[in-house]
């Protein structure tokens, strides 16, 4: 492993130049009868709404695909492409935040790709090999260098401040399930050399229904360098209440790396979104920050509005667009889970 790799990861909220998607074609992802329609229909609305604000890419995988996307986003109402790119490049499923490439960049604004592991979250769902390959294929495509870490890490699972500050929980980094033989110091090394990160902070669990063992994007974000919003339970008897609490605590003792505490912001959870019996993932902190926008993943519930005002108190200089999710959440993701963002 390299001591420096001399590149950093940016802050969302950072310029784009794009967001990265792959195309959902894995009906075992939605299997119940109707359900991938449904979540198409508000999949092309986060792609079509996103494309009004920056330039969207999305791996098709074959000729048969691509058709499929653009006849599905035509018939929802988005027949333009001008700022829609398709690049032929198979996935196994849907999930780019964590499959797709982790741009870096250095002093000198150049860019870079960082390639993990991915397997899946833990082997969870195989195959998972051409997902593996996206990071590759697309830094051949922009001709840009590429650093391979050689340790399974997904993209949902980390969250940087751009000045130095990464955020993850233990209930996935340090599972067994991805890196058996590292610990945790070992695993700091990794996000320091490759991300460029100077201050790792560790929060504990994920959300109940959470099938990545506590992703960081389901949970807790930043919204700007020094504030950080945090989903909070109200009912106590929900499963959720006691995870969230404890994480809400340790939120408000933590630091910067300059030694200064955050600026902790709550957010709501909707009502449980449960689907053939399973409690899904449903949570507004799965929001994606981009040029102009921020797109706030909804449930049909009371307290989307309430979710949405906050999420407009922190970003007073984007327009906050709620869409839909409460189909594609059946998959286990949603709007963040499905996005990767490439910095300008």
């Amino acid at each position: 492993m390299p001591t420096s790799i001399a590149y950093t990861m940016p802050a969302e909220w950072e310029r784009h130049a794009s967001t990265w998607f792959s195309w959902p074609h894995n009906k075992d992802t939605w299997p119940m009868d109707g359900k991938y329609q449904a979540m198409l229909k508000q999949y092309c609305q986060v792609v079509g709404t996103l494309a009004e604000f920056e330039l969207v890419n999305i791996n098709v995988g074959n000729a048969n695909l691509e058709a499929e996307a653009k006849a599905a986003l035509k018939a929802n109402g988005y027949g333009s492409f001008s700022n829609i790119q398709f690049h032929r490049f198979k996935t196994n499923d849907a999930w780019c935040r964590d499959h797709g490439p982790i741009f870096v960049k250095n002093e000198s604004g150049a860019k870079a790709i960082t390639n993990w592991i991915y397997n899946a979250w833990g082997g969870k769902y195989p195959p998972y090999d051409a997902d593996n390959l996206i990071p590759e294929q697309i830094a051949l495509l922009e001709n840009l260098p590429i650093f391979t870490t050689g340790i399974v890490m997904e993209g949902g699972s980390i969250e940087v401040n751009g000045k130095g500050t990464l955020l993850t929980t233990k209930a996935c980094l340090l599972n067994k399930n991805r890196n058996p033989d590292l610990s945790q110091t070992n695993i700091e090394a990794y996000l320091k050399v490759y991300l460029g990160v100077t201050h790792i902070l560790w929060l504990e669990d994920g959300i109940v229904g959470d099938d990545t063992d506590g992703h960081i994007d389901d949970l807790s974000r930043f919204t700007d360098a020094s504030t950080i919003v945090t989903i909070v339970e109200e009912n106590v008897q929900d499963a959720n209440y006691h995870i969230l609490k404890d994480n809400l605590e340790k939120l408000r003792t933590l630091k910067d790396q300059d030694g200064n505490p955050f600026k902790v912001v709550t957010l709501p959870m909707p009502a449980p979104v449960i689907t053939d019996g399973e409690r899904l993932p449903a949570s507004y902190a799965n929001f994606l920050i981009a040029n102009g926008c921020v797109l706030v993943p909804i449930f049909g519930d009371k307290n989307d509005a309430k979710a949405l005002d906050t999420l407009n108190s922190c970003f007073p200089s984007r327009k906050v667009i709620g869409i839909n999710c409460r189909d594609i959440v059946w998959g286990l993701g949603t709007i963040h889970c499905l996005s990767q963002q490439e910095p300008f």
